[in-house]
């Protein structure tokens, strides 16, 4: 009751504070959409009205279009060009300068050398130098923000991850440019002006495993949430995108999935959790979501309420893979099974993939993506333009990334490749079958990996965001 109370209140003050101020930048973006696409279907299918004397109005002048800045149009123009011509101009543009780039992938200082490999094939004399920064503690928005006030930034390209945040503080803002390369727009049967959204250079996925020296089996999504289950999981407040993925089980694919695993489950475990589906109706019809969406707020509750925060996935796995982690179970990054050392307490087959396992039903983990973007004040735009269509359109460009499973390619034809090179479905063999990955086309279907969407993260932030931050962590 202290918590639906408090929900209301939050709600009422939300409302109070949009109807007098505009709301946050979230609510007024998603609010601009909607005015947008009533606009659009008014003018679609209605006819002007006439004037009194009977002859129809004159349309109202259209907006005129929003001029670009300088990056922006250097974008515009490198999105007509091959890789090839795009390499040309950045060895005019950076020959004997230095390149900053900013992530939150360290694999970005791995992949510059190899683009400047590339460079030199097609002018032996280019140089360039480099540095790459990762800024701990989601400070990455932060230096990217600051980096904006210059006439001309210090940065020119970031690879990025938190849709959500990407969506409400880089680009809505103008700090961020997209680029799409036009070799990787072909690759996935499109042209650049006709895609939407960011440029992805690779989805990750986290996934449920669990120690299997024991005798406890995990086969149901819902299992992890059961009384008395404590998961290891890195701390929604140490990486965002982990709140991402909770945000993501209220739209209503996720939600569904959810509902269709409960369903599946005996009577007598249905019943441990009915209560708290139940309570969570409410707060759904609230929240403004679908019909099952008391299913994902459910789901969510237990696990908040459930899980041990931890810092970073590493430790995690380093957990499970002992022997003496009896049943134990997580929801980490899957490409750390690569650095396991095996011995004698420690082993890949001391744990077992959730969604592999024959009759597994339910969410098998989430994916999110590490995105590419120009910054607007970008001091190299057509070399970061290059790298960028480097990374996402060759095999090399990717390997940084690709060298482990559980990282998949935006781009089909590099995918393959990364596959034919490194043969991540059969990386484990017979001796550790966890070790096959199954894919991104697997996991986003058979595994019902939950893939995150900024714009839904943004348009639920504040709502479904402050939900949950009014829910006790587990304290154990």
């Amino acid at each position: 009751m202290k918590k639906a109370l408090s929900l209301i209140l939050v709600l009422a003050l939300a409302a109070a504070l949009l109807a007098g101020c505009g709301g946050t930048t979230t609510q007024t973006t998603t609010t601009n959409t909607q005015t947008t696409t009533t606009n659009t279907q008014t003018t679609t299918n209605e006819p002007a009205p006439a004037n009194t004397d009977g002859t129809a109005n004159e349309p109202a002048p259209a907006e005129p279009a929003k001029e670009l800045t300088r990056v922006q149009a250097i974008i515009a123009e490198a999105q007509t060009m091959s890789l090839e011509e795009l390499a040309r101009k950045a060895i005019e543009e950076s020959n004997g300068k230095t390149f900053y780039g900013v992530g939150n992938s360290s694999r970005g200082k791995s992949a510059l050398p190899l683009f400047i490999e590339y460079l030199q094939s097609i002018d032996a004399n280019y140089t360039m130098d480099y540095e790459w920064q990762q800024p701990k503690n989601n400070k990455i928005f932060d230096q990217l923000q600051a980096d904006s006030l210059k006439d001309e930034g210090t940065f020119a390209m970031t690879l990025i991850q938190d849709g959500n945040q990407i969506e409400s503080k880089m680009v809505k803002t103008g700090v961020l440019d997209t680029f799409i390369p036009k070799d990787w727009a072909e690759a996935n049967g499109t042209t650049p002006d006709a895609v939407t959204g960011y440029l992805a250079l690779q989805t990750l996925n986290k996934v449920f495993e669990y120690n299997c020296c024991g005798e406890k089996t995990y086969d149901n999504c819902w299992d992890f949430v059961a009384p008395g289950e404590h998961g290891l999981f890195m701390d929604i407040d140490s990486e965002i995108v982990g709140k991402n993925f909770l945000y993501m089980l209220t739209a209503d694919k996720y939600s569904t999935w959810l509902k269709e695993a409960y369903d599946a489950l005996p009577a007598d475990e249905q019943a441990q959790f009915q209560p708290t589906i139940d309570e969570m109706a409410r707060d759904a019809a609230d929240l403004g979501l679908g019909e099952n969406g008391k299913y994902g707020l459910a789901w969510i509750k237990l696990w908040v309420e459930s899980y041990q925060a931890q810092t970073d996935d590493g430790p995690i796995c380093n957990i499970l893979v002992d022997k003496s982690a009896v049943d134990q179970f997580g929801l980490i990054v899957y490409s750390k099974l690569r650095s396991v050392e095996e011995s004698d307490s420690v082993s890949v087959n001391n744990i077992k993939v959730a969604a592999y396992q024959d009759g597994y039903t339910g969410i098998g983990g989430y994916g999110y993506c590490h995105y590419l973007f120009v910054t607007d004040n970008s001091p190299l735009p057509w070399t970061a333009c290059a790298f960028i269509a480097y990374m996402t359109c060759t095999v090399d460009g990717f390997s940084a990334w690709g060298k482990d499973m559980g990282g998949y390619s935006s781009n089909p034809v590099v995918a393959e490749g990364t596959e034919a090179k490194y043969g991540h479905s059969t990386g484990g063999g017979d001796d550790f079958p966890a070790k096959n990955d199954r894919g991104y086309d697997w996991w986003t279907t058979t595994g019902e990996l939950v893939l995150e969407d900024p714009a839904y993260c943004a348009s639920v932030a504040f709502t479904v965001g402050s939900w949950i931050e009014m829910l006790d962590k587990y304290q154990g």
